[in-house]
Order: C-alpha cells, then sequence, then structure tokens
C-alpha cells in the first residue's frame, strides 16, 4: 500500500482560530479604511486585486504559487503601510488597507497561501472536494 503524500495544513481549532484571526484583519482593515475618509469606490474597485495573481499559474504550480503567495502575504500591505505612514502619503494607506482586508477575507474564508504543489494546497488546508489523487 503506497503512502498518500500530504500536505501540511492547519486543522481543527488552531484552523477555527485563524479563520476568526482572517474575519478580525477584514473588519479591523475596514474600519480603519472607512476612518481615513477615502473613497470607497476605490475599495471596492481594489478590493479583489491581488487575485490577478491568479494569472501566474499559467507559469505553472511552483511560479503560480510564489507569485500569489507574494500577493497574498502581509510582508507587501505593511511595507506600503509602513511607508504611507511615515511618508504621510494617505492613498498608500489606503491602499495597504484595502490589501490587508482582502488578505483577511481570503482567510476567514479558508483561502490560505499556496504550496506549489497546486491552487488547491494551502497551509489553512485543501480547497475545494476532496478528490482522489
Amino acid at each position: 500500500m503506497a503512502a498518500r503524500s500530504s500536505t501540511p495544513a492547519v486543522a481543527g481549532k488552531p484552523l477555527v482560530l485563524l479563520k476568526f484571526e482572517g474575519a478580525a484583519l477584514l473588519v479591523a482593515a475596514t474600519v480603519l479604511y472607512w476612518r481615513s475618509g477615502t473613497s470607497w469606490w476605490l475599495y471596492v474597485i481594489l478590493f479583489l486585486a491581488p487575485d490577478l495573481s491568479f494569472a501566474g499559474y499559467l507559469a505553472g504550480s511552483r511560479w503560480g504559487a510564489v507569485i500569489y503567495n507574494a500577493a497574498h502575504s502581509i510582508i507587501g500591505p505593511m511595507a506600503l503601510a509602513v511607508t504611507g505612514i511615515l511618508t504621510r502619503a494617505p492613498i498608500e494607506t489606503a491602499l495597504a488597507l484595502i490589501w490587508f482586508a482582502h488578505i483577511g477575507f481570503d482567510h476567514m474564508l479558508g483561502y490560505g497561501l499556496k504550496y506549489d504543489r497546486g491552487f488547491k494546497f494551502t497551509h489553512l488546508g485543501r480547497i475545494g472536494l476532496d478528490e482522489e489523487e
């Protein structure tokens, strides 16, 4: 009997906690965005922009995961937020808040950072129906 390879993922109560953490990030970023007074049209238009990174999968699973993860890690919006705050550039801060909100939304729904095994394999578990491999 061959061992089925598995991709490490969070399960159980830690997964629930990480989903609540995502919801908290979404709510906090959205409230701070609201307090910034920036146009809601910008929020609506850019909320799903990080998902354009799906196009990286056209170059294969390895590059797709690298590009997707770059757009869905908090490192990018954190750097943008710090830059916006230090340079007193409210648009950069607003863009970072939208980006944070998107990441929180994805994590709340269970979409995590990707493994190069394929799009369905994330740090928060496998996405989609459990199919035989």
